[in-house]
């Protein structure tokens, strides 16, 4: 969705009778000055403003990439509105599953059906799990914004959100540590290491944050395996 987005920005650009007059019209759609637009991009603030003008020919692919690649950062950095705005149905792309447990499932005995490692036991509380959701790291950064966060919980918010597509794991806690809501626990489904401050932003809220090395369809399977045990 995203990447189709970015297609329809640059076709615009790149087929306009004025392309200068489409990159300012996409600049401020995405509500971004020229100096953002011009930092974020690696350039000076005149080129920017050369291009909107027509005082430099028509950009060529190149560049035409590197701005929209720069329109998409800087909105994903702001929560994606304009993503979600153009793209309504990317939002939930990033879940892969969701269960509810109705009578709710001990921590420890949550941890050891995953074969999970609690990177912060001493410093969490006892939680009980009822519901997990499984969302695709990556693509919750690039479609989710701050007020779409309550879509993943589900029918209840203690519950186990779990991470896959995971490289270091700072950014979900990030998200998570912003947001109002939290979770009784977030898993990290093998990841390629953890970042410490994910892990310290887990304790400053007060949630066992676990990783596990399963395969996600195993992985699942067991989270759904537990609705049998309540």
């Amino acid at each position: 969705m995203v990447e189709e987005f970015k297609l329809r920005i640059a076709g615009d650009i790149t087929l306009s009778s004025d392309p200068g007059k489409a990159i300012r019209k996409w600049r401020e759609e995405f509500g971004l000055s020229q100096h953002q637009l011009a930092e974020e991009m690696g350039v000076s603030h005149s080129v920017v403003s050369d291009y909107e003008s027509g005082r430099r020919k028509s950009p060529g692919v190149t560049v035409v990439r590197k701005i929209v690649d720069a329109f998409i950062e800087l909105d994903i950095q702001n929560g994606s509105p304009t993503i979600t705005k153009y793209n309504p149905d990317v939002k939930m792309d990033c879940v892969i599953a969701m269960g509810e447990y109705p009578s709710g499932v001990d921590a420890d005995t949550f941890i050891a059906t995953i074969t999970g490692n609690n990177l912060n036991p001493d410093r969490t509380p006892s939680k009980t799990i009822y519901g997990y959701t499984v969302v695709d790291s990556v693509k919750a950064i690039l479609s989710l914004g701050s007020e779409d966060y309550l879509k993943i919980y589900g029918w209840n918010i203690e519950r186990a959100l779990v991470f896959t597509n995971v490289h270091f794991g700072r950014s979900p806690m990030v998200a998570i540590r912003a947001h109002p809501l939290t979770p009784a626990m977030v898993v990290y489904q093998s990841p390629d290491q953890t970042d410490p401050l994910a892990v310290k932003l887990a304790r400053l809220e007060g949630i066992p944050l676990v990783t596990t090395q399963l395969e996600l369809e195993d992985l699942v399977s067991r989270m759904e395996s537990l609705k049998e045990r309540i």
